[in-house]
């Protein structure tokens, strides 16, 4: 596979002669936060953690997305933190776009670079430290486990982006791929991380409607997404935020891979 490229935040600030508007937009089924709305004034900051900044993109909120949270990382150098999670039935998952950072799970630490990836047990001792001389980037995403009678909870996971195969879904002759970072049969696993791979002229061919809930962050390249009633342009560095049963399907126009991180929630009853 050849070396990827991934979008990082811009920060920042626009000056006073700039126009305000642009294609951010909140409606009943969906949200889209273009990436020049991560600025410095929208920046958020954690307790425990040093040297460290975020964009909280989404959070649960009722009547809306509410299975989890994604939160996007810069951590300084000598940034990080020994304490980075306050609840125990939270897992996690990581994955960097920029720079470098060690993460110890239970006393094993691992490097992760850009394109690495890891899932985090619920109640895991954990700790995450920048390693590299500029700003890491990574994406956090956040949820309360589900547990399912008589499995245990998921073993950690560390992996990267180019250590897995694209998974070609099917009559798209590998031009619509998706990279899976955890086994899609271990019922031990409530949510997915994954990454969808569109090259030019590629479509997801029909309205998407179903119950997972999804958040999708744009790596590479750009597209036309269809959301709700609505069509939207999405370039690097947009969010998109989708509730259950929104409508979706998309259209990589190119000219080059259209790439997305997306969170999905999966294998488990609804609740009652």
């Amino acid at each position: 596979m050849s070396e990827r490229t991934y979008f990082a935040s811009p920060g920042g600030q626009p000056p006073q002669t700039a126009l305000f508007s642009d294609r951010a937009v909140f409606t009943e089924a969906y949200a889209v936060l273009p990436r020049g709305t991560m600025r410095d004034i929208t920046a958020s900051r954690l307790p425990h953690w040093d040297a460290t900044r975020l964009w909280v993109m989404a959070r649960p909120l009722s009547g809306f997305a509410e299975t989890f949270s994604h939160y996007l990382m810069e951590i300084s150098p000598d940034g990080g933190s020994t304490r980075p999670e306050p609840d125990a039935r939270a897992e996690g998952a990581l994955f960097v776009t920029g720079g470098a950072v060690e993460l110890t799970i239970n006393g094993q630490a691992h490097v992760l670079r850009a394109g690495g990836f890891a899932y985090i047990p619920p109640g895991s001792d954990w700790r995450l430290a920048q390693t590299g001389d500029g700003v890491a980037v990574l994406h956090w995403v956040r949820k309360a486990y589900v547990p399912a009678d008589g499995l245990p909870a998921p073993d950690p996971v560390i992996t990267s982006d180019a250590e897995n195969e694209p998974f070609a879904m099917p009559d798209s002759d590998g031009r619509w791929a998706t990279t899976r970072f955890v086994d899609p049969d271990d019922m031990r696993h409530d949510m997915h991380m994954t990454i969808v791979t569109l090259h030019p002229g590629a479509v997801i061919p029909f309205l998407e409607t179903h119950v997972m809930e999804h958040g999708l962050y744009v790596l590479e390249g750009k597209a036309a997404y269809r959301l709700n009633r609505d069509w939207v342009e999405v370039e690097a560095g947009d969010y998109m935020w989708l509730r259950a049963f929104c409508p979706q399907a998309c259209y990589a126009g190119g000219p080059g891979p259209f790439r997305y991180l997306l969170y999905k929630d999966v294998n488990r009853h609804a609740a009652l």
